[in-house]
């Protein structure tokens, strides 16, 4: 498959994330404790995968004052911004629970996209595999919110379809306008990206995975990381 391809396949399959989570919150029957445990299993996978996958290649390209710059000034960015929407449109609504996961998403798939130049699927199978395992539950559960603030089915769908065409435009603009940089100039974005990812999973992953299912989060954020750590491993054996 050529790079062109595996861009859009893996682009094509995590934005579909959010479409399944939504459909899965309108006609799902998993409970609570599910999403939980799918939630934190995919804030492991994806916490592991921001440091391997952005942070430290971020820092073999440049020097540990520049990433650390780059993650602080991500995770700041991602916290004043995420805190202007809780104040607009309130954590626990299923609106801004959108606006919540299209702000965590932009970042996320912006580094999947970089993280895609020059390299195959195996180089960023865990990333791909952790945002897609962080989106389901989301979109669930802000689908169902939706539903049960009056929206119609209809409008639930088509404003999740519309989030994940924002967040897959999102990555690949992040692969075809970056494609000619150098390593040392996609060093800030890799940096700048994972601390917004970290800065997601502090305040809205892993807080939620524990209201939902707070007896196994932890275990759940184990089994994800290992997970992620076990394909990283088998993707570079292979």
């Amino acid at each position: 498959m050529g790079e062109s391809a595996t861009l859009l396949a893996v682009v094509a399959a995590v934005s579909s994330a959010l479409v399944l989570g939504a459909l899965w919150g309108l006609y799902g029957r998993l409970g609570d404790r599910a999403e939980g445990f799918v939630l934190a299993a995919g804030g492991g996978a994806l916490m592991l995968a921001a440091v391997l996958e952005l942070i430290v290649p971020a820092r073999e390209a440049v020097s540990l004052a520049a990433t650390a710059s780059a993650v602080m000034l991500g995770a700041a960015v991602f916290a004043a911004t995420d805190y202007l929407i809780d104040e607009r449109w309130g954590d626990e609504g299923g609106a801004g629970l959108l606006a919540a996961v299209t702000l965590d998403g932009v970042p996320e798939n912006l580094a999947l996209g970089v993280a895609l130049i020059g390299a195959g699927f195996a180089e960023v199978a865990a990333l791909a595999a952790a945002i897609f395992l962080s989106n389901l539950p989301e979109a669930a559960a802000g689908a169902r919110r939706m539903r049960g603030q009056g929206w119609r089915n209809g409008g639930i769908l088509a404003l999740w379809a519309g989030c994940a065409a924002l967040l897959g435009a999102a990555a690949l603009a992040g692969n075809w306008l970056l494609a000619g940089a150098s390593q040392e100039a996609l060093a800030p974005v890799r940096a700048f990206a994972g601390g917004a990812v970290i800065a997601s999973l502090a305040t809205e992953i892993f807080p939620k995975a524990y209201r939902r299912d707070h007896h196994m989060a932890g275990i759940a954020t184990a089994l994800g990381f290992l997970a992620a750590l076990a394909l990283i491993e088998g993707m570079a054996g292979g």
